[in-house]
């Protein structure tokens, strides 16, 4: 009890320390708490995002529509249809709905139903809808605005959703999108799962974020070294033991992490009120989704804490506090660099499963491990910049000789002890290593698939499933009356059983000038029917001229037809715009009629004037007006890369606002070294040293380290992305696209550097060598 007694007095001094110890003791213990609350804010937000995905993952699942279907109708059954669109590059999700009783479920945020020609619309909506930029959006939903969806329905406030009533709905047909009964909403898909790309992305960032904010922390609370110091020795004076001193500097490092902490919850709430700007896959998020979870909030809660003290008292091993003074530069061991090279070594061997195209049997399983190994691996590669610049910076400065009396003085300050001076410039470094291998496996990844077909032309592919009195050639004459539109082909596409076997094939019957874009074909007359060759060693002609055909996918008693014999062969186009491009039969109207026959659909593909600011939205109302659940699909966007773009341009902003956080630590780390040489450099200037040459030894001490650095954060980025790129066999679009972020890095060191000049000249003034 006595000894507890002990530790909780020593520790309160160091509190009381920190918090009345005069105007330096509150400047250092604010700087500390600043620097501190930075890193835990940030700590905060890696801790919620995880939980705020899964927030809004729940109630994407809790409105799913397609995983409670019924196989009848009953009071308590609803029919949806899907009708999604786009709206100059939103998404919107739309759903029609038909209640078959008055037990029907309701979509979550709905309160009721709403009627034939009415509809329920989320906020965001509603507010597009009634402003000037939704004239068009109002053209293709004519519905009548009923009600509003609740937050419980929404993935985020910033949703472009609605539901309709129609009650025109009726289960028929066989194609993917007829619509659905169901018994109940839930149990759906939910959002995407992220694939292996979004995985290591996530877990390279992971690392990118978190590894400079450690440093911030780290370096956070070895401010004002010093005048610390100098207390803990005047204790040692009045008979305290080194056991007490340490527990007072832990004390006092404690009472600052803790005002750290609740600092950084403070901005941490303030932060999350700008998460619906926060846009994921098109939508952002509520505030209230930003919500750590109590494990995470625990973890932050106590090893922040002991995490900022363990590093207080790591920094105290080579200072000797006795009793007339503090003993600081002692001799120290050379540095060794087996045990830094072993760190990214090894974090490069985590990562070898990635670059041997290594899975793992069990799905769930193998995405755990592809996040856990992210995360572990490129911590520990860029880890290996922080272990390794040090013994870099120290084996290159032991070998320098000679210069001018600047370049001397900053040498030979560095030989003394390189650490602080690589301290200083690490935090940079990491996150200038983390920015590039992220930005590397994200132009990897983004990089837009090659579409030869779709360079250079404006082209929108209409697919929707035919009912019995629709014709593709009256629907062409539709989108061709469209504004904007230029031309417009179109194909019906059938599957059809092959007698016999009863294999599935694909016939599609369009006009000549229709089959010549899908085919190539040389000649084509009204009555012609040709074989596709698709050009697989297995099965390259599926059916032979002469093949009988069952006009129904099930083979079943209908209509039939017969290839012509005299039917030619033509080879496969992997440049053809139409969807069908896997027919096994082309056929012209006049050879085949196909009208009014279940399973049929159609691809229209609709060629636009240039230019064309608001032709798609045009053509997507033309479509809304023939029916719901048709796709539509621009075909330059169809290489999906739009969203690794849209991160691509994020991404200079987020290394910008980064490397800030870490520039405010080194500014504050650098004038705090400036005032612990306080002396020295007024003993410089009374000598008759000018300024300019202390100054430069200043800029030297700081560039010669980044000099070193930056090489070092430019392998190890370009190692850790190119080695988790080289799964997806894509190359790197851009060799030196790093050389922005590089640029950055070295602009906010130069920037630290000549804003510590001031702080220097005034330090070399001759009050300099005031005694106490």
């Amino acid at each position: 009890m006595t000894v507890l007694r002990g530790w909780a007095r020593d520790l309160a001094m160091g509190v009381r320390f920190a918090v009345t110890g005069g105007r330096a003791g509150l400047l250092r213990t604010a700087l500390t708490a600043a620097g501190v609350g930075i890193g835990v804010a940030l700590l905060l937000f890696a801790a919620a995002l995880p939980q705020a995905l899964d927030a809004r993952n729940t109630r994407a699942e809790a409105r799913g529509d397609d995983g409670r279907t019924a196989d009848r109708a009953g009071t308590a059954t609803l029919l949806v249809q899907e009708a999604d669109t786009v709206y100059r590059g939103r998404s919107i999700r739309g759903r029609l709905l038909r209640p078959e009783g008055p037990r029907a479920p309701k979509p979550p945020g709905v309160t009721a139903l709403p009627a034939p020609g009415e509809m329920a619309v989320s906020p965001a909506l509603r507010d597009l809808l009634a402003s000037e930029r939704g004239a068009l959006l109002r053209e293709r939903l004519p519905h009548r605005i009923a009600g509003t969806v609740g937050d419980q329905g929404l993935k985020g406030p910033d949703e472009l959703l609605y539901y309709a009533g129609d009650d025109r709905l009726a289960v028929r047909g066989h194609l993917p999108t007829k619509p659905s009964r169901i018994a109940a909403f839930g149990d759906g898909f939910g959002e995407p799962r992220p694939g292996p790309a979004e995985t290591l992305l996530g877990g390279m960032a992971c690392a990118a974020l978190l590894l400079p904010v450690c440093v911030l922390i780290a370096t956070a609370v070895r401010f004002g070294g010093e005048r610390r110091d100098r207390r803990l020795a005047a204790l040692r004076l009045v008979g305290a033991d080194n056991r007490t001193t340490r527990r007072v500097a832990a004390g006092e490092t404690v009472c600052a992490s803790l005002l750290g902490l609740a600092l950084g919850g403070a901005l941490f709430a303030g932060a999350r009120q700008f998460a619906p700007r926060l846009s994921l896959r098109g939508t952002g998020f509520f505030p209230a989704d930003f919500t750590p979870g109590p494990l995470s909030l625990v973890l932050i809660v106590l090893g922040v804490p002991l995490a900022a003290v363990v590093i207080a008292l790591f920094a105290l091993r080579a200072v000797a506090i006795e009793p007339l003074g503090v003993v600081r530069g002692q001799a120290r061991p050379r540095r060794r660099m087996w045990w830094r090279l072993a760190v990214p070594v090894t974090g490069l061997v985590v990562l070898a499963p990635y670059a041997l195209r290594l899975r793992i049997a069990a799905e769930e399983g193998m995405l755990d491990y592809r996040g856990l190994g992210a995360v572990v691996g490129s911590t520990l590669v860029l880890l290996g910049v922080v272990t390794l610049l040090p013994w870099l910076v120290e084996a290159v400065v032991r070998r320098l000789r000679g210069g001018p009396p600047s370049w001397q003085l900053a040498i030979r300050r560095l030989q003394l002890d390189s650490g602080p001076a690589s301290r200083a410039v690490t935090g940079i470094t990491v996150a200038v290593a983390g920015a590039i291998a992220v930005q590397t496996l994200l132009a990897g990844v983004g990089a837009p698939a090659s579409s030869p077909w779709a360079e250079g032309r404006d082209v929108v592919g209409v697919s929707m499933r035919l009912g019995p009195e629709d014709d593709v050639r009256a629907l062409a004459e539709r989108f061709r009356g469209t504004r904007g539109v230029r031309s417009v082909a179109g194909l019906t596409h059938l599957p059809v059983a092959r007698a016999g076997d009863r294999g599935i094939v694909t016939l599609a019957v369009g006009d000549c000038a229709s089959l010549r874009r899908a085919a190539g074909l040389e000649s084509c007359a009204d009555g012609d029917v040709f074989v596709v060759d698709r050009g697989t060693p297995r099965n390259p002609v599926p059916v032979r001229p002469g093949t009988d055909l069952s006009l129904r996918r099930d083979g079943g008693d209908g209509p039939r037809w017969t290839v012509p014999a005299t039917a030619p062969v033509v080879t496969r186009q992997d440049t053809s715009d139409f969807r069908p491009v896997d027919a096994a039969v082309l056929a012209t109207p006049s050879a085949v009629d196909v009208r009014g026959l279940p399973d049929a659909g159609a691809d229209l593909l609709v060629q636009l004037l240039p230019p064309f600011p608001d032709t798609l939205e045009h053509v997507r109302n033309t479509s809304a007006a023939i029916g719901p659940g048709h796709e539509i699909r621009y075909l330059p966007d169809q290489d999906g890369s739009s969203e690794y773009g849209t991160m691509l341009g994020i991404l200079p902003w987020a290394a910008a606002m980064t490397l800030g956080l870490v520039a405010t630590s080194l500014l504050l780390t650098t004038v705090e070294q400036l005032r612990e040489r306080r002396r020295p450099l007024a003993t410089l200037a009374a000598f008759g040293t000018p300024r300019s040459t202390v100054a430069w030894s200043v800029v030297w001490q700081t560039a010669i380290p980044v000099a070193l650095g930056m090489p070092l954060a430019v392998l190890g980025g370009l190692a850790l992305g190119r080695s988790m790129l080289s799964p997806f066999d894509v190359p790197v679009p851009d060799r030196f696209a790093f050389l922005p972020v590089v640029g950055l890095g070295l602009g906010v060191i130069a920037l630290v550097t000549l804003a510590a000049l001031p702080p220097l000249w005034r330090m070399m003034r001759p009050d300099g060598l005031r005694a106490e």
